[in-house]
């Protein structure tokens, strides 16, 4: 079956999340002048590592319409938490909205309430659910926004 709504919105924020895994790589090796014990080292190679998978896990934010419910997915790699399904029947009012500053990117609680899902940018729409507010960030808030109105409950 053919998505009705399928999107990826990319964002060159991992970029810099990168050059700091590769940063604690280099510092981590046995030839810095800083390494008097083996912690240290130790501790920056697996925080490098650690610090690489999360920024391959936030290169883009996926929006995709699977029939009954809406995939929002960061990342290619699948991490379980960076996965969301959102049921259509689920959803009460659907609007226009943008993120403030201190709202800020990537996955988190709203300082307004509710979760937000953002990887660049201010544009998003606001899903009020049965049970939570969720805002999705994205370059397409208009065409996302009426899309979700054709789904939810309260046409």
């Amino acid at each position: 079956m053919q998505p009705q709504y399928d999107h990826i919105q990319k964002s060159p924020l991992y970029l810099i999340i990168f050059a700091m895994g590769i940063l604690q790589l280099i510092a981590a090796t046995p030839f810095s002048p800083w390494s008097i014990s083996n912690l240290p080292g130790i501790i920056l190679l697996f925080s490098g590592i650690f610090v690489i998978f999360l920024a391959l896990g936030f290169q883009h934010l996926q929006v995709v319409d699977q029939g009954d419910f809406l995939t929002i997915r960061f990342g290619k790699l699948p991490l379980p938490l960076c996965n969301r399904k959102l049921i259509y029947k689920n959803i009460i009012k659907v609007e226009l909205g943008k993120t403030f500053l201190l709202d800020g990117w990537g996955i988190h609680h709203s300082i307004r309430g509710g979760w937000v899902w953002n990887i660049w940018g201010k544009d998003c729409v606001v899903l009020y659910c049965e049970k939570e507010i969720l805002r999705i960030g994205t370059n397409e808030a208009a065409k996302l926004c009426a899309f979700l109105e054709t789904k939810s409950v309260s046409k």
